[in-house]
């Protein structure tokens, strides 16, 4: 087209629609409540366009501040945003819009306080419990799994098979799945007397299939050592007793589950996951792992929200929620705050998702330590931490550089500072 000649609305679609190359910028980062309708159009024709649609700083539509979309917003293929991530570039349904994420560093003073954190290897590496020479069962946590029933004794067999992989010391189950549990794992100390008779335990996981049991979920509650709630020990929990405990405790709810806890649409709680999951911290006094297309973990004192890096769309699938309990519990078990234990089982069980998702039953991990086993190879049958801490024996020569996993949205370290 000619310079400086007049192009009318439908001729500024057409010219969207061909052009190889589409710049985003009709709205800035103080842009609320979608499109306006003059815009709608534009929008409309960037998602037909052949070409790249690249967005500046943010897709225009999308809300800055809390990943939601209301309305019509811009597809874009990439992100170059500005300064920091912003929590709508890593919080969907908003982050589905932004493409792939690059951040350009301008030299901006950020906050000191950030308002959501995003863990990466060696943030992860740092906090996992490693086994000392000194170490035994008790010192490396055992952790209780009140779970399963007579309809879903797998529920049972998958938190078990997490609390083990994820490092457990050793693992307690009490409920009617024993045997199924024995059979699998015949490690398992099992018994058949309860949660108060079961024998010491630093953490206790409960609700992964339990039906309609109660009782059980009360008096794991009652205990005097954080407790992660999940599946149907959410919808069973006193809301009261929750509030009134001391020890902490971790709730793992998917968007389903916390909507019924909130009283709304579960499409309500997909669309602002997070006033969602402050919502739920805030109303139970617990620390809340808002499981889904992006996992969320906030704790009832404020503070920065933690996003999970590493999900993939793979775990949609029965009992993938099972194993996370039992592998978060194991790192209850093993002294970590809920909102540590809840956001590094979550990046390793992304981790261990993307690893199966390519079908790999084995592969080589660069460990963040400072010694690594020699040729770096590893199993998916060995326990999770290992995978990601790694481990030191004698003669094991020092690791490589850590390659960080392929994120979709480029999140750098340190934390995220939006």
């Amino acid at each position: 087209m000619n310079a400086g000649a007049d192009v009318g609305a439908g001729g500024v679609e057409e010219l969207v629609e061909r052009a190889d190359l589409v710049v985003d910028g009709i709205v800035g980062i103080g842009g609320k409540g979608g499109l306006r309708p003059d815009a709608v159009p534009l929008a409309a024709a960037a998602e037909r366009s052949r070409g790249a649609v690249v967005a500046v700083d943010l897709p225009s539509g999308v809300d800055v501040d809390t990943g939601e979309v209301r309305g019509a917003a811009i597809r874009a293929d990439l992100t170059v945003t500005f300064g920091t991530h912003k929590p709508g570039l890593l919080i969907d349904p908003a982050r589905e819009y932004a493409g792939t994420v690059r951040l350009v560093d301008i030299g901006l003073e950020l906050p000191a306080e950030p308002e959501l954190e995003a863990l990466q290897h060696a943030d992860v590496a740092e906090l996992l419990p490693v086994p000392r020479a000194e170490s035994d069962k008790y010192r490396r946590g055992v952790v209780g799994i009140a779970a399963g029933s007579a309809r879903y004794p797998g529920a049972a067999v998958l938190a078990v098979a997490g609390a083990l992989r994820g490092g457990a010391g050793a693992v307690r189950y009490v409920g009617p799945a024993g045997d199924a549990v024995i059979a699998r794992f015949p490690e398992t100390l099992v018994s058949d007397q309860g949660p108060k008779h079961a024998g010491r335990v630093q953490a206790w996981v409960v609700g992964p299939g339990a039906g309609d049991d109660a009782a059980t979920v009360g008096e794991v509650l009652a205990a005097d050592v954080p407790v992660l709630v999940d599946a149907d020990g959410l919808r069973l929990a006193d809301a009261d007793v929750v509030r009134a405990r001391r020890a902490p405790t971790l709730m793992t709810p998917h968007a389903g589950e916390a909507a019924a806890l909130l009283g709304v649409e579960r499409r309500e709680v997909e669309g602002a996951r997070l006033a969602a999951v402050r919502e739920l911290a805030g109303r139970y006094g617990a620390t809340v792992l808002l499981k889904g297309s992006t996992t969320l973990v906030a704790d009832s004192a404020g503070g920065a929200v933690r996003v999970n890096p590493t999900g993939t769309s793979w775990l949609a699938t029965a009992g993938s929620g099972d194993v996370l309990s039992g592998l978060a519990g194991s790192l209850l078990a093993a002294g970590l705050p809920a909102v540590d234990a809840g956001s590094v089982g979550a990046y390793v069980h992304g981790l261990a998702g993307r690893l199966a998702a390519e079908g790999r039953r084995w592969g080589r991990m660069m460990w963040p330590t400072r010694c690594r086993r020699p040729g770096g190879m590893f199993w998916l049958s060995e326990p999770l931490t290992a995978q990601v801490s790694g481990g030191c024996r004698g003669g094991e020569s020092p690791p490589p550089p850590l390659p960080v996993p392929s994120l979709g949205a480029a999140v750098p370290r340190p934390p995220l500072r939006p």
